[in-house]
């Protein structure tokens, strides 16, 4: 595998203007750190385009019966943006962040018009490939950027600002393509936003985007054991061998398996208990946009607390939230529901991404955060796949419930087998 050092793209400058390397620090890349804030809510808008329409759509529009069709396409996206975020970190060491940033959203462009011009729905399923590649790209290159660029000493609170902008965002999309198609239909309306949040999205990034690999070298620089690994040996590290990286990605699997099944199994169980759109919307638009305010506060606070009992406290919060919303009624009661949710949510996503590059050296950092990125994206899949079995086997209230059960038992996994990261980042061994 190439070293960070060797994938600096040509014509990279790795000095600042005095003669020295680049500076690390919030504070020293404020305005590359902030446009790659924007940058990636423009990347959540993407995915929240679909979460209050496109289950309601596959019932409405196609005539898809069965729970497990419906989610689909879910499980397309899952796969397909955990295999890309597997591959970003390798590439984006060889290419340059920039490049593969920019390769994200080329790929996000035609997701909405193949959408709007769907006649069946094997067009939503590719178009869900496409976002599959569009999300593992282009996310995974904002975390890994504002890692390079804040430094050791910053991850959860960069990481919180991260997830905080890409996930607002997908709440503030689903309750406006609910609110549209409320109003105007399920398509093509609530995808005009899709458009230009493509072209946006992908113009700031070609006009106004810096590369970060020069931030890696000088990290990698000031570490004196070189740790250079191969990618079978990162796998296996990053997979199992490793207890914190292990505790990081099968928590992260089990927490995106939740996220699949709010995102595909929650209309449709809201729509059968008699919500109308706008009401699915705004659930929809609930738990996300918690999740993301909240990691306003859950990611800085990782930084001074420590990784693990976060992660334990939200996984045992989203597992609880889980299994009561089956168990109550009424639009009040499921907003509260969606808000526990959202604190669990908050509470774990970025500091379990601020824990692997507490663990990972920088010169396999961004391969280690594709590899943490496959295993949980990877949930979006088997949580469709569960939920869609689960519900058409014993009922959508079974399903919810059982991975509730499941979420708390990944939460004892972590309390069990995970240790404090935070002390570790001023070692960098990850035996």
């Amino acid at each position: 595998m190439p070293t960070t050092a060797d994938a600096v793209p040509q014509g990279l400058p790795t000095v600042n203007r005095n003669g020295r390397g680049p500076v690390l620090g919030l504070r020293a890349n404020w305005r590359q750190f902030w446009l790659l804030v924007l940058v990636n809510a423009f990347v959540g808008a993407m995915v929240g385009l679909e979460r209050t329409v496109i289950p309601l759509l596959a019932e409405r529009d196609f005539g898809v019966a069965s729970r497990s069709a419906a989610l689909s396409f879910i499980a397309a996206f899952g796969v397909v943006k955990a295999v890309t975020n597997f591959a970003a970190g390798g590439l984006a060491d060889r290419f340059g962040r920039k490049h593969v940033l920019l390769a994200g959203w080329i790929a996000g462009l035609p997701v909405p018009l193949l959408v709007i011009w769907a006649p069946t729905w094997a067009w939503v399923v590719a178009a869900n490939v496409l976002l599959g590649v569009n999300q593992g790209l282009a996310w995974s290159m904002t975390v890994v950027m504002k890692i390079d660029l804040v430094g050791p000493h910053q991850r959860g609170r960069a990481m919180g600002l991260n997830e905080f902008a890409g996930y607002l965002a997908v709440a503030l999309s689903a309750l406006g393509t609910g609110l549209i198609a409320e109003r105007f239909g399920l398509r093509p309306e609530p995808f005009y936003l899709g458009i230009a949040v493509a072209a946006l999205g992908l113009t700031i990034t070609i006009l106004f985007v810096r590369d970060t690999t020069a931030h890696v070298v000088h990290e990698s620089s000031t570490h004196r054991v070189n740790d250079e690994k191969s990618m079978r040996e990162l796998f296996v590290k990053a997979s199992w061998r490793n207890p914190a990286l292990f505790s990081a990605s099968q928590a992260g699997l089990v927490n995106n398996l939740n996220d699949g099944l709010a995102w595909g199994l929650f209309p449709l169980f809201f729509a059968a208990a008699g919500l109308s759109v706008r009401e699915i919307g705004l659930l929809a638009f609930t738990y996300p946009a918690v999740w993301g305010l909240a990691q306003l506060w859950t990611g800085a606070l990782s930084d001074r607390w420590g990784r693990k009992w976060l992660i334990v406290g939200g996984m045992l919060l989203q597992g609880t939230a889980l299994l009561i919303l089956p168990m109550v009624h009424g639009l009040g009661n499921w907003i509260g529901t969606a808000v526990l949710l959202g604190v669990g949510t908050a509470m774990v996503y970025p500091t379990l991404l601020a824990a692997v590059g507490d663990v990972a050296h920088p010169s396999w950092r961004a391969t280690a955060v594709g590899i943490y990125r496959f295993w949980r994206d990877l949930g979006y899949a088997v949580g469709a796949l569960l939920a869609g079995v689960l519900a058409d086997a014993f009922g959508m209230a079974t399903a919810i419930a059982a991975v509730g059960a499941l979420t708390v038992g990944s939460g004892l996994l972590v309390a069990l087998r995970m240790p404090e990261t935070l002390v570790a980042r001023h070692v960098r061994t990850a035996e």
